[in-house]
């Protein structure tokens, strides 16, 4: 599939280690660990498996000094490895302590994520965002302001409400609470320009739950500044829930040119990989065309032609494989993320949606002889039949893959 070139809403763009977010940049994708960052072991772990899943950032949680002095060796571990993911300290409550008492964390992360809502309250809210704001013009580091509606400054919304009894016609409670987060973001950026940090340091989120309010809230910051944007469904739920929700809402941001960043906040299964988060957020863009990140696999969705489950279980194993490969081929197959593939169960659409793909196989329905054809770029290159259907579809896909993308 080849990226579309839709119209973006002009964002500044920020350094974050390698990578870069905003301008005229990919909308990266990006994840959090959920392990005790004090496990060093198991942090780096996990955030090395995000990274291999194709996670372009990983964030970690900093919420106590043993977390804090973990972080160096997380990500010593993580290069030992070759793994130069970038690492993000997610900061609430006490990150301006942490910053000071542990300054290795502070150089050793990438970035630093606060939350204006929980920093403190009052002067002392005041006090400790600057500290933080101090903290990453030393360090030379960007920012994340992540607003968030659940834990949004009470003092700001008290005072919006006061102001909206004075308005003509009062916003509604929903239309004041949005207000309220985009105000949150917006106010707390401008402040920490003024402290010394370039708007080339400051990336803006304001995450919401509800699909609609995600959406409004986005248009409305999109409209009101060129700050770079973090996109996310917060507390988007467990499977197809979470799943459907993050692509409603990202999707039509993403759409309108909104966004220069995503995470698909998902809730895992028990025991299930954190992965899958990446996953989603990575087909997301691909589906929609936006960036290519591994070959799609076209299925036919199965009906009363296809009794048998062997084209499912054979598409499955085609999709892990591909997946599974990418590491490599992303390293000497340069464009093989574009690559399609179909796998379909008879004869009505599974020949010419194999033409259609770079490669493809047309497996037998319920009564149909008992042969596949292969297709190379429209062409039938060979038919195959037996026992070894899958290990021998598995090879000729490894060989066009070396034919078609090699150097």
């Amino acid at each position: 599939m080849q990226t579309q070139s839709l119209p973006r809403h002009r964002t500044t763009a920020v350094k974050v280690g390698k990578v870069t977010i905003g301008g005229d940049h990919p909308v990266v994708v990006q994840s959090m660990t959920n392990t005790d960052t004090a496990d060093a072991k198991a942090t780096a772990r996990q955030a090395w498996e995000l990274a291999q899943a194709g996670s372009e950032l990983v964030r970690i949680t900093v919420n106590s000094v043993e977390s804090a002095r973990q972080v160096p060796a997380i990500r010593e571990r993580l290069d030992e490895l070759g793994c130069d993911v970038p690492l993000v300290g997610d900061f609430h409550f006490n990150g301006h302590k942490l910053l000071q008492e542990v300054p290795e964390c502070a150089q050793a992360l990438a970035k630093y994520r606060i939350n204006p809502g929980n920093v403190g309250r009052g002067k002392h809210r005041d006090e400790k965002f600057a500290r933080m704001i101090e903290f990453a013009c030393q360090y030379d580091k960007p920012v994340r302001i992540g607003v968030n509606w659940g834990s949004l400054d009470t003092d700001l919304m008290a005072r919006l409400m006061d102001e909206n009894h004075l308005r003509p016609s009062p916003l509604d409670a929903d239309e004041l609470m949005r207000e309220a987060v985009v105000s949150s973001a917006l106010e707390s950026a401008k402040r920490a320009e003024a402290l010394g940090l370039g708007k080339d340091k400051i990336i803006l989120s304001c995450k919401m739950s509800v699909v609609q309010d995600l959406i409004a809230v986005y248009r409305e910051l999109a409209s009101r500044s060129d700050y770079a944007l973090h996109l996310g469904l917060t507390e988007a739920g467990m499977g197809s829930k979470g799943i459907v929700a993050s692509t409603a809402a990202l999707a039509v941001l993403l759409q309108e040119g909104i966004g220069d960043t995503i995470r698909v906040s998902l809730t895992p299964e028990p025991g299930g990989p954190r992965s899958t988060e990446v996953i989603v957020a990575q087909e997301i863009l691909q589906t929609m065309g936006l960036r290519s990140f591994l070959p799609l696999v076209t299925a036919c969705p199965g009906c009363g032609r296809t009794s048998s489950t062997y084209f499912q279980e054979l598409a499955g194993r085609i999709q892990d494989y591909l997946r599974q490969r990418m590491p490599t081929w992303r390293e000497n197959y340069p464009g093989v993320e574009t690559m399609s593939v179909a796998v379909m169960g008879c004869v009505v659409n599974g020949p010419g949606e194999s033409r259609h793909a770079n490669i493809g196989i047309s497996l037998p329905g319920t009564g149909e002889r008992p042969v596949a054809p292969v297709y190379e770029n429209g062409e039938k290159t060979v038919t195959l039949k037996g026992d070894n259907i899958a290990e021998e579809f598995q090879r000729l896909v490894e060989t066009y893959v070396e034919r078609t993308y090699g150097q």
